[in-house]
């Protein structure tokens, strides 16, 4: 019962940092998106669609975070949506996202830029922005995957199966 307290304290915390730290990114990422849609100052085309899909990372996870987040504070243990599987699908799909995000944008920056000596990058801030964001949700991500995967083993021993509630009922 003491790890459920955790749970239904934690997930809150925890979707309420992914859709702050998400809309952080997604004010970087839409920014940088509109000035290289309206300047075409980017280096190249990897450029513009790697930010663009981290732009779609940082919306799915805000838009998702907060509905996962409503949903469990309202209805922790009845819901379809609240249940372990539709848990385990997000958690698994977001951090396949955010991988995939966060490589490739640092991945494009080498791993980060030295703004004093930036050749061929525009935006050099932001885009060290954008890469530490992008590691912060996968971190994050990382953290709400591993224990959804121990809430689903707590529930399968506890005989409700992965259609069960996050936590239990009582």
């Amino acid at each position: 019962m003491a790890f459920e307290s955790h749970i239904r304290r934690g997930h809150p915390i925890i979707f309420s940092l992914l859709a702050l730290f998400g809309i952080i990114e997604l004010a970087l990422s839409a920014w940088l998106t509109a000035r290289f849609d309206r300047f075409h100052d980017y280096s190249d085309i990897s450029e513009r669609d790697r930010v663009r899909f981290t732009l779609f990372a940082s919306i799915w996870t805000v838009v998702s975070s907060v509905l996962f987040g409503v949903l469990f504070t309202v209805h922790s243990t009845a819901s379809a949506v609240t249940n372990i599987i539709s848990h385990v699908v997000w958690s698994v799909l977001s951090w396949i996202i955010w991988t995939a995000a966060a490589a490739a944008v640092t991945e494009m920056l080498g791993g980060g830029l030295n703004c004093n000596d930036v050749t061929g990058f525009n935006y050099c801030g932001q885009l060290n922005a954008l890469e530490a964001f992008a590691w912060i949700e996968w971190i994050l991500t990382t953290f709400a995957v591993i224990v959804v995967l121990i809430c689903a083993i707590s529930a399968a021993r506890r005989g409700d199966g992965y259609r069960g509630g996050l936590v239990s009922q009582y």
